[in-house]
Order: structure tokens, then sequence, then C-alpha cells
């Protein structure tokens, strides 16, 4: 019998990370389907040894500590979740987000090189500008709006070419903050909502995207990727439909456009940054339907006791 993947996960403690863990572990996080298995094959109980780490435990940012961490635990493969993901905030603390999103990933990849392991490094949908009108491929320019957007293109660039560089967007899971989770909320109290209907892309359940990313544990392809759940949306359909399975009537969302909101982001976002996953369809079982998986989460967010 051979011995388990040892697998390293950063930022274990977020939306995708401990979903992760637990797909990793052979055990179904809450929002999953459990017939969502996009390279055919169930998770062995015994097939992963994961070392799931937060930032308290492991600060990227410091080069010396994460190689000397890597080097101790010499893992066959690092699934880089660790982030700096606040978006507005970004933009008055650019240095700090270079650091996480795209020193820190440097580091990864050369302490993964540096032990013969594999990287799986996650980025965004905001390394585009949204100005292309359709779905972006993998191989399209990219042009950033925002310091997190260029933080990730950053850290994409600082990868090897043998590591594996996997894109989605608009992440939401049953456990950890996310917009459906306070779009259910306002549904449930009674209250009403204003979402903009202007900014499309394409929604990823946190915890089928923990099933693609163990797929690629297992495949470690290399390149890029563009994974995220099926179909393209905005967020005022993603609210209106989220109200619709909670009783909410039409009156529930209304769309508004971005130039609406108050007060203003501080970061400007894309217009249109879905994500194209024939290249990941291609090889493996699409993921979803985006309202699939919403249904998903609103079910198991009410089931677990979710605020």
């Amino acid at each position: 019998m051979s011995a388990p993947v040892r697998v390293l996960v950063t930022g274990a403690a977020g939306q995708v990370g401990v979903d992760l863990v637990d797909v990793l572990n052979a055990v179904l996080p809450p929002g999953a389907d459990a017939a969502f298995q996009p390279d055919g094959t169930p998770i062995g109980a015994e097939e992963f040894d994961v070392l799931g780490v937060t930032h308290h435990e492991l600060d990227v940012t410091d080069r010396d500590a994460t190689a000397r961490a890597i080097r101790a635990t010499r893992p066959d493969v690092i699934v880089h979740l660790a982030a700096y993901t606040r978006v507005d905030r970004a933009e008055v603390d650019a240095d700090t987000c270079y650091d996480v999103n795209a020193t820190g990933t440097e580091t990864m990849s050369l302490a993964a090189h540096d032990i013969g392991a594999h990287l799986i490094s996650i980025s965004t949908d905001y390394v585009f500008d949204g100005r292309k009108g359709a779905s972006y491929i993998e191989g399209d320019p990219t042009n950033p709006l925002n310091v997190y957007g260029s933080s990730k293109r950053a850290g994409e660039l600082l990868c090897r070419a043998e590591d594996t560089i996997v894109r989605s967007s608009w992440v939401m899971g049953v456990r950890g903050k996310n917009v459906l989770h306070v779009i259910a909320e306002r549904a449930l109290s009674g209250a009403t909502v204003r979402f903009v209907e202007d900014q499309v892309g394409t929604v990823t359940l946190a915890s089928d995207m923990a099933r693609a990313l163990a797929t690629m544990v297992r495949e470690r392809p290399g390149g890029l990727w563009h994974v995220a759940n099926s179909g393209t949306t905005s967020w005022f359909d993603v609210a209106q439909y989220a109200g619709t399975l909670l009783g909410r009537g039409d009156d529930f969302a209304t769309p508004i456009m971005t130039s609406e909101l108050e007060p203003a982001p501080l970061a400007t976002r894309p217009a249109r940054s879905d994500l194209s996953t024939q290249k990941w369809s291609e090889r493996f079982e699409a993921l979803p339907q985006w309202r699939d998986g919403v249904r998903r989460l609103v079910h198991d967010r009410t089931a677990t006791g979710a605020p």
C-alpha cells in the first residue's frame, strides 16, 4: 500500500480552506454535493495526510520561517490559499496586500521547488479589467483595476512555470463570512436588499472548489486554470434567487448600478469578469450550475444553525 500524499494547506481557516481540509480527509463539508467527483474517483479515507495551517501558525510574509516550516514538514503538494482578500482595504494598505499576495506567493513557490513539492496557488478574476465583453479564458491579457487584483497578478507572475495557478471568483461557503450570508440574514429578518446588476461574474461554492482542488492535488497539472461554478450571473441575480429560496417575493431585491452604491467603494471592480471554465470541463467534470450551489449553501447554512 502506497504512503498517503502529504498536503500542506495554507489559509486553512478560510472558506475554501476549511472545506478543503474536510474533503482531503474524506469528510463531506456543509454545502457539498456528494455526487460531484470531477475526476470520477471518491477520496480515500487514508489517501492524504493533511496539514492545515492558519495565518497564526504560518506567516507567509516571513520568508525564512516559511522555508523552514516547509523543509520540516516536507509536503508533496502545497495548496496555497492564504491571501489578503479585503479588496477595498487594500487600496489604502497596498504594502501589506502585496507582501501577502505577491511576495508570500513567491516564497511558497520557491520553498516548494526547494523540496520538490508541487504548488497549487489560488488567484482571482480581478486580474482582468472586465472590458472583454465575454467570458475570460486562461490566456486572455490581464489588466487589474485595483490593488488586490494587481497583487494577485504579481503573485501569478512570481510563480514558477511548473506551478498550478487556479483563478476563481465570487467565492462563498457555508462557513465563513461572505455576501450570501448577509443576503440570507436580511431575507429571514424581513428586510430588503439593493444589489448591483452591472457587475457580472461567476459564483464559486467553496465546497465545490475544494473538491476541484482535491482533483488538482491528485493530478498536479501545472499552468493556469479557471475553476468556478457553471453559468454567468450578476450580484442582483444571486440576491434575488437566494431570496426566492428563503420565501421572499419579487420586492426583496432591488437592482441598482455600481454608481449608486453609498458609500462608494474604494476599489474599482471589473464590470464583467466571468471566467470561462472550458479548459477545466474538457479534462474534468464541470462544477455544478451556480443556482444549485447557492441552493445547497442556503439549505445547509440553516441546517448547521448559521446566523
